[in-house]
């Protein structure tokens, strides 16, 4: 990535675009928002899922907007063998129209008692506001932040997964492979 791009976000939400903004602010990036689908449901429930709803949203970014890079960003659980329990993933997608790259964010083992709501056909965001008695927490600290108890937030966490995206765009290409 070099100065002066615009990025494209997949998603309205404002902590998304904190997050593509706090892990590529050295670039000083224009970032716009487009309002897409992810094409999976509101509650992906794999790694498979979760990374697909990111690549979906980071080629329809790019494609309703006029920018350099599109960004696609999708939380959700999983059960990860070798690890008890269920997982909060978390993973973002990368493309400038020819490549696509994705990275992974933080993954944070969820409370037996969440899990089981979700394992129900519970979604992690209204179960958590549910249980702590408040609204938005998805465009707020997170999950993330809840279940760290504010060492990280979702932002940050999402940032992550971003600049493990973006990465191979601003590493040495020769490096990576594509798509």
């Amino acid at each position: 990535m070099e100065p002066a791009v615009v990025v494209a976000v997949g998603s309205t939400n404002p902590v998304k675009r904190e997050a593509v903004e706090l892990a590529l602010e050295r670039f000083e990036p224009t970032v716009v928002t487009a309002a897409v689908e992810s094409g999976v449901s509101e509650q992906p429930r794999s790694i498979e899922e979760t990374v697909t709803g990111a690549e979906n949203r980071a080629r329809r970014a790019l494609a309703a907007t006029d920018a350099d890079y599109g960004i696609g960003l999708e939380g959700g659980v999983a059960r990860i063998d070798g690890v008890p329990g269920l997982s909060l993933i978390m993973w973002a997608a990368a493309t400038d129209g020819d490549r696509l790259e994705r990275g992974g964010g933080p993954t944070l083992r969820l409370p037996d008692a969440i899990a089981e709501r979700l394992d129900g056909g519970g979604e992690l965001g209204p179960v958590l506001d549910d249980r702590r008695g408040t609204d938005g927490l998805a465009e707020a600290e997170g999950a993330a932040g809840v279940l760290t108890g504010g060492l990280t937030d979702r932002t940050r966490a999402l940032a992550e997964a971003v600049a493990c995206a973006a990465g191979p765009f601003v590493a040495d290409a020769g490096t990576h492979t594509t798509s």
